[in-house]
């Protein structure tokens, strides 16, 4: 299977609800880095998995969604705990709606920081 990845980095700010966790409650920022995975079997006439400028600019167009936002106050976010599994699961349908997979596998991994990470695969 042929693979491509991209990857970019941006901030945006939530505050988590519906527990106690701590600092965790309070509204901050997290310095996120997105890694996109397009998996697929085949490559187009052109030798390419994807069109890696359209890649490039449906990631774009959906990470200026996010950009030094507050996640809570955003519909995808509507009664959900912005959780970092959350945010990865809707950052990945936003992305998918926008690119012509035609069968390829999407995967968005989502880091909060240098060490915590969590990712959704369709």
């Amino acid at each position: 299977m042929y693979q491509l990845a991209i990857a970019r980095d941006f901030i945006a700010q939530h505050y988590l609800i519906g527990g106690d966790f701590g600092a965790e409650n309070l509204k901050h920022s997290h310095h996120y880095r997105v890694e996109i995975l397009i998996g697929g079997e085949a490559l187009d006439p052109h030798g390419y998995l994807i069109d890696i400028v359209h890649l490039e600019r449906a990631l774009n167009e959906t990470i200026d969604a996010f950009r030094e936002r507050t996640l809570n106050e955003l519909e995808p976010f509507h009664a959900l705990n912005p959780s970092l599994e959350h945010f990865a699961r809707i950052f990945c349908e936003m992305l998918r709606g926008k690119l012509p997979l035609d069968g390829k596998s999407l995967a968005v991994k989502l880091w909060e920081n240098a060490d915590d990470w969590a990712s959704y695969a369709r």
